[in-house]
């Protein structure tokens, strides 16, 4: 006769305080996402399983989270899926379901995707990596999702730039070059400015599903930044993204602002009420330290604030 074991965690705690979010991280799963006449493109995923939990409650039913994320996303894994947020989706109300005692679930997921492009100039046949951001909250008043990606770029200082421009102006000003002549050579060949490495995040968060494209969000973010980065390039490829990017040189601000604009341009068919979180961080290569700045606003006041509108 088998001994039945106690359940420890659904029994009431020393301290009655109740916690925000118990689950378990780094769960590593395949996910098969679809293309329309293409191969699905298979990531190794990275899940975060989160619920809340009660004060008269010792612990979360650990078990029960794994198996429930298990069932979901071999479900996926099996059957392709139009986005990694739905993945998220519908583990969070399933996690909702299975839990009597919660009142909020929460997935999260992160993957490498890769993506195929051309060098600007040589026009080989390169790869660039971003890292998806997905994540679902289900509570009794329903499912948001999130989607996203953070990217690297690179970007260069204006201010640096600057102080190179007004040494460049005197040393020619000190050879006779009139001041015409000097306007259109700084014009058009664009002065030193320390340059840094830049990390764009961009995610967007909607009731259910926001309705946008991938791959939208990750070019968005991409050409917020001075210029693009690529893992293989030629000399005239490497010369091209060194004069693109003084070119555009940015402050790490000016790149957040860029996502903004990018979101409102790029996605038109946006719910006033979804969510835009935007962040730029900068590995400063003069300094010890690194820039950052970050914006998280919803569509409708963004909307308002780069249209100019009162």
């Amino acid at each position: 006769m088998s001994q039945q074991l106690p359940d420890v965690q659904a029994s009431s705690p020393d301290v009655t305080v109740g916690l925000n979010r118990v689950g378990v991280t780094g769960v590593e799963k395949l996910v098969k996402i679809g293309r329309e006449d293409q191969r699905p493109i298979v990531l190794m995923a990275e899940f975060s399983v989160f619920v809340d939990l009660p004060s008269w409650r010792k612990g979360a039913d650990m078990s029960r989270n794994m198996e429930v994320i298990d069932e979901t996303l071999e479900a996926a894994v099996q059957e392709e899926v139009s986005g990694v947020e739905d993945v998220c989706g519908e583990a969070a109300e399933r996690l909702l379901e299975k839990h009597d005692y919660t009142t909020r679930a929460e997935v999260s997921m992160e993957a490498e995707y890769v993506t195929r492009e051309q060098t600007p100039e040589s026009g080989m046949q390169t790869q660039s990596t971003a890292d998806i951001i997905a994540s679902a909250t289900a509570d009794d008043d329903g499912t948001s999702e999130e989607i996203g990606a953070r990217v690297t770029g690179m970007t260069v200082c204006p201010c640096s730039q600057g102080m190179s421009a007004a040494r460049a102006r005197e040393t020619l000003q000190g050879l006779d070059v009139d001041d015409e002549t000097i306007d259109s050579f700084l014009e058009e060949v664009p002065q030193p400015g320390h340059s840094q490495r830049g990390h764009a995040t961009l995610t967007i968060e909607s009731e259910g599903s926001p309705p946008v494209d991938l791959d939208d969000v990750i070019e968005v973010a991409r050409d917020s930044m001075s210029a693009r980065i690529y893992n293989l390039a030629k000399r005239p490829d490497e010369d091209h993204m060194t004069y693109e990017s003084h070119k555009n040189a940015k402050f790490v601000e000016d790149c957040v602002r860029a996502m903004a604009e990018g979101v409102v341009d790029r996605f038109p068919q946006l719910p006033e009420d979804a969510i835009v979180r935007m962040e730029q961080s900068n590995d400063e290569s003069i300094h010890q330290h690194n820039a950052h700045a970050e914006r998280v606003a919803k569509v409708e006041m963004l909307e308002a604030e780069v249209n100019g509108d009162d």
